[in-house]
């Protein structure tokens, strides 16, 4: 008998497992669909699996049902109240509900977005994602209400000194943001050296064209960077 109960447990844990590592998958396709309710079973059947938990928490991000999503991340914020990365998508999610949503409701979710935010930096002096969004909040919230260019610059000074491209591309952001487009180029400029991404390439390439309206210097970054890919 003893060695049928633990023969059933390999196999529900199996099962567990199989499930999990499909639903996985099924989430890495963008078949949130599809992947949703096999989280939802596996929750259902072990309520302490945070990973499910979190799947679910991202999954209702993406279709925008930040309710939803705010719901998971806050028992894992509760589970974990250490980890950033929890911290991050809850502030993310009820950022996007305070922008989404009327802006007098919008007024008491700042402080718990900024809160989030900060206690996520906290937590982990590594974490870019937290760093871009409190680039990108303190830059978005009137003064009055907290926001502050000079806090958005510490921000990504402390980008800088953990990944370069970003800190440049932030530097860059904050310029082009108050339509300083001259000084916003030797930013973007530094990012694109260091990186040569697509995602740097198309950041100066929009100032050049879109901007600063010199499509010769637009012209010649594109010729220069699509030759140098197509050569690999």
């Amino acid at each position: 008998m003893r060695y049928l109960v633990i023969l059933a447990f390999f196999i529900t844990f199996q099962t567990f497992a199989s499930d999990f590592n499909r639903a996985e998958m099924l989430f890495q396709q963008e078949k949130f669909a599809l992947a949703k309710p096999i989280f939802e079973k596996i929750i259902t059947e072990e309520p302490k699996n945070y990973k499910a938990i979190e799947y679910l928490g991202d999954i209702a991000g993406h279709a925008k049902n930040w309710n939803e999503a705010l719901g998971y991340y806050e028992k894992l914020k509760k589970a974990d109240p250490k980890n950033a990365d929890y911290q991050y998508k809850f502030g993310g999610a009820l950022g996007m509900k305070a922008k989404e949503g009327s802006k007098f409701a919008a007024l008491g979710m700042l402080g718990d977005v900024e809160n989030a935010f900060l206690t996520a930096a906290k937590l982990d002096s590594k974490h870019i994602e937290t760093r871009w969004a409190l680039v990108e909040f303190y830059l978005q919230i009137p003064g009055i209400l907290g926001g502050s260019e000079k806090k958005a610059q510490k921000f990504s000074n402390e980008l800088l000194s953990i990944s370069p491209v970003d800190g440049y591309l932030a530097r860059g952001h904050i310029q082009e943001y108050f339509s300083r487009y001259l000084k916003a180029e030797p930013e973007y400029k530094k990012a694109f050296e260091i990186g040569q991404s697509k995602t740097t390439y198309q950041k100066l390439y929009n100032l050049y064209k879109n901007k600063l309206n010199q499509s010769k210097k637009a012209e010649a970054l594109k010729n220069a960077f699509e030759n140098k890919n197509t050569k690999k």
